[in-house]
């Protein structure tokens, strides 16, 4: 029986691609680890490589670091893309491409606003997908995430800082509307998922998420039933909008991805 072959993570240090290093691990797939301070090396090193997953990448931030952003989505990219030894690439992008689109297949046109500070993100994301998707390798990809919900939930993100207000005792209040929906993946899901489309996937561009639309209303019952208090704000700010995550592709060969919040995250050492 053939070994597959090493996993690389590059971004191992954020808390997708260290949490994918932890999951192959445990699931006894030989995995290269690259963080930051490694990351030249191994650029200049021009061995062999099985599958490469690129969580590098920039969140809450990016508006107040516009060049980091860039150099994280776009800049990076390109040295890797141009390493030799690589004939698999999964890159991660974003469902907030699609936030100015009223079709969320992954073929459809999108639209960015340059003048927008929200859409350098989206910009760069997108910048990023062409230099993949315009690569001649095959097996070079790109995913696009969903609201990935999970253990060790970064306090950037919405239900981070739901989580940790909960956790220290505070009235969570939620500051839009409980009709605003987002749609959400578990982290497990993707755990799972990325290194089965980046070995693979038969297109070269998937939506991953969960295909369903989580109210705020549901985040709220979610939080209460696992001993929360919440309240909603009275004044609701008007939040991103998006049109339902079509994943059609995804589920047509991996199967549709479980519900986001079946996990109860304000337990400390709550499983994948």
């Amino acid at each position: 029986m053939i070994e597959p072959q090493p996993i690389t993570v590059l971004g191992a240090e954020g808390w997708i691609g260290s949490a994918l290093v932890a999951d192959l691990k445990r699931c006894k797939r030989s995995v290269v680890a690259i963080g930051r301070s490694h990351l030249h090396a191994w650029l200049n090193d021009n061995q062999p490589q099985g599958p490469v997953i690129y969580a590098i990448g920039l969140t809450a931030d990016f508006r107040q670091r516009p060049h980091d952003t860039v150099q994280a989505h776009v800049s990076l990219l390109s040295q890797v893309l141009q390493r030799e030894g690589i004939n698999q690439l999964l890159y991660l992008s974003s469902t907030r491409v699609y936030a100015r689109s009223a079709s969320t297949q992954e073929d459809a046109t999108l639209a960015c606003l340059s003048s927008d500070s929200s859409d350098l993100y989206n910009l760069s994301k997108l910048l990023g997908e062409a230099l993949v998707l315009q690569d001649q390798r095959i097996g070079c990809r790109v995913v696009r995430l969903s609201n990935v919900v999970g253990p060790g939930q970064p306090f950037s993100t919405f239900i981070g800082s739901l989580l940790r207000d909960a956790r220290s005792g505070s009235l969570v209040t939620i500051q839009q509307s409980s009709d605003s929906v987002k749609d959400y993946v578990a982290l497990s899901d993707v755990l799972r998922l990325l290194p089965l489309i980046a070995e693979t996937g038969r297109q070269r561009l998937y939506n991953l998420g969960s295909g369903c639309d989580i109210s705020h209303g549901q985040v709220a019952e979610w939080l209460r039933a696992q001993g929360a208090e919440v309240a909603f704000s009275r004044h609701p700010d008007a939040g991103l909008t998006f049109s339902s995550l079509e994943i059609d592709r995804l589920a047509s060969e991996f199967g549709s991805p479980g519900d986001p919040l079946r996990h109860n995250l304000l337990i400390e050492g709550s499983l994948f």
